[in-house]
């Protein structure tokens, strides 16, 4: 019997031991150091466009720079006219409504609403020339504005409300010499200002962004890896890598944090084995809004209101806006928590014309999809933004208004502050009925949390989730979850574990004893 227990034991090491260097030939974590190496290596330019000959020229207009590009880089620009950033909208496939086309041409948000009517001041962050003029197509190449992307002399600059145009007094031929690489300068100078202002939208990306330090973010902090929007949302053929969910729809083509760091990028086992249920920003972004503030609520339907005739503005203490005469109250906050969420990478979208099916509760714009018994889910953090924004009460449909024009009597609500000929002349524009009556209904906007990446000693610990009081995920309520969740049974039959664990230790030990001294016994 004691043979055939040590042999046990025996095979029992060496199947261990075999585990343990097969799992060690399959999986190497990659170093941090190695990843910091490759990525803060300053990159030198392969070209220098200062030299090109028809660069040095005076340009008359940003289309002629265009056109100059493209005599070097002469299918480029058929890339970029297949673009999202071009096109505003993609084919997209929505769960029980098959494939449509979404983008900031047809989807709505609660913050400035939508892009419809308002192009001429909305295309400021469009990568083309002119969308709001008569005439404008998507399929005319000197259209696409290729500095806005690869300005790398740090001065080019949309003008303001002027279908997306560069301001007039910019030396275009300066620009043209100094293309390169996009920079955060690039894409900041749009992503970073959506809906109005400095982090109004995202929570996680704002002007602190553009040069942070290591407790802003600590892929990109100056001062440590430096990275670049690009380095994570790669292209091909200026397709970008990345999702933006408040209007995208599908799991495919997602910019991750595993493409560098792996599905296991932990020494600890059991930190791994939460990746299969959490995502890596869950733990590793504690708050968002950490240098400004970012918006949280924003009511329309207390827009309208003038000091002696004239819109006004009032400000909070750190100089953020909280009310304006032509947009509402807002609320602000900074340095948050996240809500959490489960996700597995698809959404589904309130798109103009679609009817409200229930005007009692909020509307959420971009459902996103997920839950614990889905096996593509994990939790992910969000900012949920509120709001209260103009809805037609008979039709159950939202109003896409007629916000921005440059001058009175057009029916835009900046301008004339009258919401009945806003909606008309908006609605009337996209094709859809009015009825003449409106209101306000609160609606709800859910943004993943991606960037503002903490430095690993502020990443969460197991009790910020794992306990009974304050548990970051105590909204997540359909898993068990130890350490915060009680269950009687789940109680019982571990105190009962246990119990016939320590009853089973002192039985062998007993009997350990009792041969001991038999045997003792015998021998004497």
């Amino acid at each position: 019997m004691r043979k055939i227990l040590l042999a046990l034991t025996f095979l029992a090491i060496i199947i261990i031991t075999a585990i343990s260097v097969m799992k060690s030939d399959i999986y190497y974590p990659p170093k941090v150091v190695d990843l910091k190496e490759k990525y803060s290596a300053a990159e030198k330019p392969t070209v220098d466009h200062s030299k090109f000959a028809i660069l040095d020229q005076h340009f008359d207009k940003p289309q002629d720079v265009t056109e100059a590009c493209v005599t070097c880089h002469n299918t480029r620009d058929q890339e970029i006219m297949q673009s999202s950033h071009w096109n505003w909208e993609r084919p997209e496939y929505i769960e029980g409504r098959g494939i449509v086309y979404l983008g900031k041409k047809n989807a709505v948000n609660n913050f400035c609403i939508g892009t419809q009517t308002n192009e001429q001041a909305c295309a400021k962050c469009h990568i083309g020339f002119g969308m709001s003029e008569e005439g404008f197509t998507f399929t005319d190449k000197a259209n696409i504005d290729c500095m806005v992307c690869h300005d790398n002399s740090g001065t080019y600059i949309k003008a303001q409300n002027k279908s997306g145009y560069p301001d007039p007094a910019l030396n275009l031929n300066e620009i043209a010499q100094h293309i390169g690489k996009p920079t955060r300068d690039n894409c900041g100078v749009c992503h970073f200002f959506g809906g109005g202002g400095n982090n109004v939208k995202h929570g996680d990306l704002e002007m602190s962004m553009f040069t942070p330090d290591r407790s802003i973010d600590v892929h990109m902090a100056v001062e440590g890896a430096n990275l670049i929007c690009v380095d994570c949302h790669t292209t091909e053929n200026h397709q970008m890598k990345g999702k933006i969910y408040s209007l995208s729809s599908m799991n495919v083509n997602r910019s991750t944090c595993e493409q560098c760091h792996t599905e296991t990028p932990h020494e600890d086992n059991i930190l791994n084995e939460h990746t299969i249920k959490v995502a890596c920003q869950t733990c590793h972004i504690p708050a968002y809004a950490k240098a400004n503030s970012t918006k949280m609520y924003w009511d329309w339907s207390t827009a309208g209101k003038l000091k002696d005739g004239k819109p006004y503005t009032e400000e909070d203490s750190l100089g953020n806006h909280t009310y304006m005469s032509i947009k509402g109250s807002f609320e602000w906050g900074n340095n948050l928590t996240p809500d959490y969420v489960w996700f597995n990478g698809t959404a589904d979208h309130y798109l103009l014309g679609d009817e409200i099916k229930d005007t009692t509760k909020p509307l959420v714009l971009n459902q996103l999809h997920g839950a614990y018994g889905d096996f593509n889910s994990k939790i992910i953090p969000v900012k949920i933004h509120k709001a209260k924004q103009i809805y037609d009460p008979v039709n159950k449909l939202l109003i896409q208004p007629h916000l921005w024009d440059e001058k009175k009597g057009e029916g835009a609500y900046w301008v004339d502050f009258n919401w009945n000929e806003a909606s008309e002349y908006g609605m009337s524009r996209i094709g859809l009925p009015y009825s003449g009556e409106y209101d306000f209904i609160e609606t709800e906007m859910y943004w993943p949390i991606n960037h503002m990446v903490a430095p690993k000693e502020e990443s969460l610990s197991c009790e910020s989730c794992h306990s009974r009081e304050n548990s970051r995920l105590a909204n997540l309520t359909d898993f068990y979850m130890p350490g915060r969740d009680y269950n009687s049974y789940v109680e019982f039959f571990g105190k009962l574990i246990i119990i016939l664990t320590l009853l089973g230790v002192l039985t062998h030990g007993a009997i350990r004893v009792f041969i001991a001294k038999k045997n003792n016994k015998a021998g004497n």
